[in-house]
């Protein structure tokens, strides 16, 4: 599996490109918006995007999935359940950050919780249900290649924020804890904002969630 980062709009969200190179198909995660950027991105690395994956439903992860989907009419899987009143205020949070008329409410095709996989291709992921920064997030993981996605869950030397409603500081701690932790300290790990890290790395040296702390 390939995969190729691709900060889109002012947030500078990761959205990621998966891509299975025996398949030639492709997955996209958390299309926040430029989606020109991404169809564009697909088109040079020769591969067809046949999914839309969420790990959850702000509008900097979510605001893009439901005309993409439209316009190359594939399904849309994630969050986990407890999201979906973030998604039905899709279109207020695309008028209260400047995206009026670009961001629309939807159902996705498939809820996903804990212990569900995802596939696309021949490339299959497993789900991870990580609740803290909103109550349905999710992370997907690859356990060949050992790369997760953890969305808003863990930044290289930070956390997700909680002051959102939904947020539980609390629930985000034992998540990273007790379903990322567990996945191995050699996980190289995309974040929804910043670099990429490991768990490793984190374990040591995050100020919130080291060992010890």
């Amino acid at each position: 599996m390939d995969y190729r980062i691709l900060p889109v709009t002012a947030f500078a969200q990761n959205c990621t490109l998966l891509c299975c190179r025996d398949s030639g198909r492709a997955a996209v995660v958390d299309p926040g918006g430029d989606l020109d950027l991404i169809v564009a991105t697909a088109t040079q690395m020769a591969v067809s995007i046949e999914r839309i994956f969420l790990t959850h439903g702000h509008i900097d992860h979510a605001g893009g999935a439901a005309e993409l989907a439209a316009s190359l009419s594939v399904p849309i899987e994630g969050p986990h359940r407890d999201d979906a009143f973030w998604i039905e205020q899709m279109a207020e949070q695309g008028r209260m950050f400047g995206f009026p008329g670009r961001c629309a409410a939807f159902v996705p095709d498939r809820w996903l919780t804990g212990g569900d996989t995802v596939r696309f291709g021949q490339v299959e992921l497993e789900v991870r249900h990580t609740p803290g920064h909103t109550p349905g997030h999710v992370c997907f993981f690859h356990r060949p290649t050992k790369l997760a996605l953890v969305g808003d869950v863990l930044f290289a030397g930070s956390i997700g924020r909680t002051d959102l409603p939904g947020g539980d500081h609390a629930a985000l701690i034992r998540s990273i804890r007790e379903q990322l932790w567990p996945l191995g300290d050699d996980v190289v790990f995309i974040p929804g904002h910043g670099p990429t890290s490991t768990f490793g790395d984190e374990r040591r040296s995050n100020p919130y969630v080291a060992d010890g702390i």
